[in-house]
């Protein structure tokens, strides 16, 4: 029998979570630290969060926002100004109590969310109309205490962006907040080949002090959601409670609106659960830390590894990620190792090749072969990339499309939840009874009402009601 060339990686569809822990682990993504809950983000996993980072920092630039640093520690009176914030973080609040060996007058909050801090901030830069609006954006880390962790999807500490901004009318407050959910959709879709589900949540599901909560929701090959980005308006009421305060056109004094949105390091989780497959990662070429590997075959022989290096060369300069191994380890390892680490495309050279002036390109999404002439290999790369990228999306797209359906009684959402998952799309009477209901009987929760509401009329599932509300339902991570 024959051996194979890296561990096995458990099949998705005999333990999903165990396939995406193997694969997090053996693709060299993430590490286990010391302090439950908090994981080491490796140079591979660390390198694909830099380069979503450089794409949404550069949309977040084009539309006009700033990047700014907050302080990681929030005083307690702080954190107390605003009620339904304040109660929807307090189970998650990690507390400093001490400073070196002295106790503190205040205890301290780790950041879970940065709001308040912004707001004070604000409050003290804000005075006219002339101020706004006020377009700020944060790179950090955050801290949430939470009682359960999974790689990527729930750290203690994660790494995202959190948006806050300010602005004269509610009017420009809600435009903004629906441009960064498009925002992200856009980057989901056309850089995370992620298709998405834009919708409202919720009262109950939304944001804690928020007005409303937007939200983009995406399918896993499990067929659970994934909340992948969020966008709330929260009209004036933090500005009321941070007394932040300014003169307007008319020389009248008045609270400005309020926006924030985050993404975090939960979407590398999605990105794998996404598009993975039995063999290990599928990375989408536009984040990829390497987009090309470049493997000379029978690198023993005379002028091989000079023409797989000249070869790595143009495509580098051609501003193609791209890397190149020639150690030792042999041919079906290093193919079997980029395939597993979801490398998007492999580049194979030999002697061969060499004669015939061809290379030997490999897909890793579907395993396709061409051969291609050495002087077209920066335009075949280009080409293969992007089709690479689109395949992924329709792939990813079909699986959303397939697993999603209607149903008109609780009996069939119970149905279809039991017999297929996916997404249930339903309509609701916007009572918190009937989505309480839902989630006991059906064991789904809301997911969101998409902004492309078909505006027909049915009853809602639990009730009976007529309403013309579409909502989807789902189980979630």
């Amino acid at each position: 029998m024959e051996k194979k060339q890296v561990e096995a990686i458990t099949a998705r569809d005999v333990d999903f979570a165990q396939w995406f822990t193997d694969v997090v682990k053996k693709a060299g993504l993430i590490d286990y630290s010391s302090v439950k809950g908090m994981f080491i983000l490796r140079p591979y996993g660390y390198a694909i969060w830099e380069n979503m980072q450089a794409v949404l920092d550069a949309e977040f630039k084009k539309l006009g926002h700033e990047n700014v640093y907050m302080p990681m520690l929030i005083p307690e009176s702080l954190l107390q100004k605003e009620k339904d914030h304040v109660e929807g973080f307090a189970p998650e609040c990690a507390w400093v109590t001490y400073g070196g060996s002295e106790k503190l007058e205040e205890r301290l909050c780790i950041r879970p969310t940065s709001e308040t801090l912004f707001c004070e901030h604000y409050a003290n830069i804000i005075h006219s109309y002339r101020d706004l609006p006020k377009l700020y954006n944060q790179w950090c880390s955050v801290l949430r205490w939470e009682k359960t962790s999974r790689p990527f999807l729930r750290h203690r500490e994660f790494l995202w962006q959190e948006g806050h901004t300010m602005h004269a009318t509610a009017e420009e407050a809600m435009e903004e907040t629906v441009r960064m959910l498009n925002c992200y959709a856009d980057f989901c879709e056309n850089v995370l080949a992620m298709p998405v589900v834009r919708g409202v949540k919720t009262e109950k599901e939304k944001f804690k002090g928020a007005e409303k909560t937007y939200t983009v929701e995406c399918m896993m090959h499990d067929k659970k959601a994934l909340q992948a980005g969020t966008s709330h308006y929260f009209g004036d009421g933090f500005a009321r409670a941070f007394g932040i305060t300014f003169t307007d056109k008319n020389n009248q004094q008045a609270y400005p609106h309020q926006t924030s949105w985050g993404v975090s390091t939960r979407l590398i989780g999605g990105i794998i659960m996404t598009h993975g497959d039995d063999n290990g990662l599928i990375l989408p070429p536009r984040i990829a830390p390497t987009q090309v590997m470049v493997i000379p075959v029978a690198q023993h022989k005379s002028g091989v590894l000079e023409a797989a290096g000249a070869l790595r060369s143009r495509l580098a300069n051609a501003g193609f990620r791209v890397k190149m191994d020639e150690s030792e380890q042999s041919f079906g390892w290093k193919a079997a190792e980029y395939e597993m680490r979801g490398v998007p495309l492999r580049l194979e050279i030999g002697p061969k090749d060499m004669e015939k002036g061809q290379c030997c390109i490999a897909r890793r999404d579907t395993g396709e072969k061409t051969f291609v002439l050495l002087d077209q290999v920066e335009e075949t790369v280009r080409r293969l990339l992007d089709e690479v990228h689109q395949n992924m999306y329709d792939q990813a797209k079909k699986n959303l499309e397939d697993n999603t359906c209607e149903a008109q009684t609780l009996e069939e959402v119970k149905t279809i939840v039991n017999s297929r998952g996916g997404f249930v799309k339903t309509k609701w009477c916007g009572q918190l009874e009937c989505e309480l209901k839902m989630k006991e009987d059906a064991g789904v929760s809301s997911r969101c009402m998409p902004l492309s509401q078909s505006g027909t009329k049915g009853v809602c599932p639990v009730c009976g009601k007529l309403c013309t509300t579409d909502i989807y339902w789902g189980v979630a991570y």
